[in-house]
């Protein structure tokens, strides 16, 4: 396991008998949060702030986790991270992005994902994985052969939603889930949460973001019910409350609990950062840990303004007005932007996608250019420390 840095490492006595606070205060400075600062969330610590996005790679076969997973996730454990999600992984059959999607529906599944676990927490980072339903978003290609929707014969199935609402214009309306499927839904959840404790992961993500299933019931834009489900934002919080509720209840106290969000929509009507801060509050009452601040999704043709870290705003005011621990993504790619974020106080951590498959040594990376001792593993280190050889 990587070392922290001294620096990191040194822990700040706590304050005993009256006047202790104050003489500490004079004594001993309190050390800056900064990204390479530990987080502890409940008994999980993290090395550092920085955390490796779920990021789908459409590779698997029958929903099985192979040797590119292994080999993916690895080399960012490898690569000095605090944590790491595995991908989107559908708690159902009908869940999935695409047929190449990995899934943990059954006992099968739960081996070559514990393998991949296994390697995380050797190499010092704690491992994740986000649970997911894609809902309308489902039965299609993978992206870089176009990502359209794939029929019956093509190997595609129906997809559900709260309503029949395509997402895509020509594309099938989703056949609009029953009250009894619903359920069947929050218990999905529920079971794959078991599974992903079972494969040892010491982080579960449930995913309610994107505008997969979770978010459309959330989103005014998709969900028209009248129901208990739909209308009232009480009411369309309802399903992903009771999914967080059930699967909190079946985890270890010891282990956090993270909920990915879209703040926004970006399209007016639509869901918003006010019903976000509401939402993060209600879910911390719940005990979720964090919420992983995203936004889009729901709206294929909405207009986002793509910037340089466009969505930690949101982030921020989810973690001053929920005060609740959140992560900002999007756009971050920087060391020092991201250094910058935590220190502010605009999030507690840092998640980092497509910089990441960019460059998988990126907290290595982070570590050198902010003044700490590069972190390499040890079957690395005694070599590219030695520059003149």
């Amino acid at each position: 396991m990587n070392e922290l840095s001294a620096r990191h490492q040194a822990e700040v006595p706590y304050p005993v008998g009256p006047g202790a606070a104050a003489d500490m205060e004079h004594d001993q400075e309190i050390p800056e949060t900064d990204l390479l600062t530990p987080l502890s969330l409940r008994g999980v610590t993290l090395r550092n702030r920085i955390v490796v996005s779920p990021m789908c790679q459409y590779s698997a076969t029958e929903g099985m986790a192979n040797d590119w997973h292994l080999v993916h996730l690895g080399s960012r454990a490898v690569g000095g991270v605090g944590a790491l999600f595995v991908e989107a992984t559908a708690v159902t059959r009908d869940g999935r992005i695409s047929p190449a999607d990995m899934v943990i529906w059954s006992d099968e599944h739960i081996e070559p994902l514990a393998r991949i676990a296994r390697f995380v927490h050797s190499q010092g980072a704690a491992a994740g994985i986000q649970l997911a339903h894609a809902g309308r978003k489902g039965s299609c290609e993978p992206p870089w052969k176009g990502g359209r929707h794939l029929t019956r014969e093509e190997g595609g199935w129906t997809v559900v939603g709260p309503s029949a609402v395509p997402f895509n214009e020509g594309d099938p309306a989703p056949r609009a889930l029953d009250k009894a499927e619903i359920q069947q839904i929050i218990a999905s959840f529920e079971a794959a949460a078991k599974r992903a404790l079972a494969a040892g992961f010491k982080i579960i993500e449930v995913h309610a973001a994107h505008g997969y299933l979770l978010h459309e019931f959330l989103s005014p834009l998709s969900n028209r019910r009248e129901d208990e489900y739909g209308g009232s934002l009480e009411n369309r919080m309802r399903l992903l409350l009771q999914v967080a509720e059930r699967v909190r209840k079946l985890m270890p106290a010891d282990l956090p609990l993270f909920v990915r969000i879209s703040a926004t929509d970006w399209t007016e009507g639509g869901w918003d950062v006010e019903q976000s801060i509401e939402l993060a509050k209600r879910l911390k009452g719940l005990g979720v840990d964090a919420i992983d601040v995203s936004s889009g999704g729901t709206m294929p043709r909405a207009r986002i303004p793509i910037v340089k870290g466009y969505q930690v705003p949101c982030a921020t005011r989810i973690r001053a007005e929920a005060d609740v621990v959140t992560g900002a993504v999007g756009l971050i790619t920087e060391p020092g932007h991201a250094d910058e974020i935590i220190k502010s106080g605009d999030a507690d951590l840092v998640l980092i996608g497509r910089e990441m498959l960019r460059e998988p040594y990126w907290a290595v990376r982070a570590q050198q250019e902010l003044g700490e001792e590069p972190a390499w593993p040890i079957q690395y280190g005694y070599a590219v420390k030695r520059r003149n050889k």
